[in-house]
């Protein structure tokens, strides 16, 4: 007996998704960041077993507004995993259930699908018996296929985590090749991978307002990449943080990215980076789609 399918990670940005599709697939599928909206785009990541493969849908935290046309996009990339899956997964914060988390939950049932509820970060419980009325409370909001507490940051319950997902996945062949671990490519990675890293070195109004398209990903004779990627900000001002004094913060985070993409190609990479404006791209249909939000617009 072998089972498979679709699984949709979801729930309000901010809950650790990412993290948790990290550690349950064993490989660094999607970035991570302490700021929302980190994750932009529906990424695929598989954890293929013997008898088993589980291909998790990350996806976008649903805010449930409007606003720009990026905002748009990301709620439709969470929306359309859904409608693809075989079974989604809710996550949520511990002890902190939220009128987003309401919001999602609500799609889940108009749905129909099963769910399981994850509730994430117990490390920050103390102590631990809390955790008990809080799932309680949860197991009358739905009639959810299980509710597994978990800390995706320290990998604590996963082991249950994902016997729950193969328990109520379809049983049938694997859907995708055993070596795969996403689908998507070294370009795309790239990108990701120098956003994160310009994520987590500068300010709060910076980060959202930036976006990273490669420009060239050329691979030499010796098997080295060489990467010319572009950074788009909103503002002029925005341009100077970046930067950084003589150079030297986007030397640092240039640096950071292609010590991480070496890593994770397990190969030479030269990695060079360019910044400029492009005001308001987040709210520009072809902007996002020189950024790869074609289908998700």
């Amino acid at each position: 007996m072998h089972r498979s399918g679709f699984v949709a990670v979801v729930g309000r940005p901010n809950v650790g998704k990412s993290t948790l599709v990290n550690a349950l697939v064993g490989h660094k599928i999607s970035i991570v960041t302490s700021k929302p909206h980190t994750t932009r785009h529906a990424i695929l990541g598989v954890l293929t077993e013997a008898d088993y493969q589980i291909v998790f849908i990350d996806t976008p935290g649903m805010d449930g507004g409007t606003g720009r046309l990026l905002n748009r996009a990301m709620n439709k990339a969470a929306t359309a995993a859904i409608d693809s899956a075989d079974l989604v997964i809710l996550v949520t914060e511990a002890g902190r259930w939220q009128q987003r988390d309401e919001q999602a939950l609500e799609q889940l049932k108009q749905a129909g699908l099963p769910a399981i509820l994850v509730v994430n970060k117990i490390d920050r419980v103390h102590p631990r018996d809390r955790l008990l009325p809080m799932l309680a409370e949860h197991g009358n909001r739905h009639d959810f296929v299980a509710i597994v507490p978990v800390s995706a940051l320290k990998s604590d319950n996963l082991r249950q985590l994902r016997q729950a997902l193969v328990d109520a996945l379809p049983e049938q062949e694997a859907l995708y090749d055993a070596a795969m671990l996403t689908n998507r490519d070294i370009s795309f990675r790239a990108a990701e991978t120098l956003r994160e890293k310009l994520m987590h070195a500068l300010r709060e109004e910076v980060p959202y307002g930036l976006g990273v398209e490669i420009a060239s990903l050329d691979e030499e004779a010796d098997g080295r990449l060489i990467i010319d990627a572009t950074i788009w900000v909103d503002r002029e001002s925005h341009k100077a943080i970046v930067i950084g004094k003589g150079g030297q913060q986007l030397r640092a985070v240039g640096t950071a990215a292609r010590e991480e993409l070496q890593y994770l190609l397990d190969r030479r990479v030269h990695l060079q980076s360019h910044v400029k404006v492009k005001r308001n791209w987040s709210d520009n249909a072809q902007a996002l789609r020189d950024l790869g939000y074609d289908g998700e617009m």
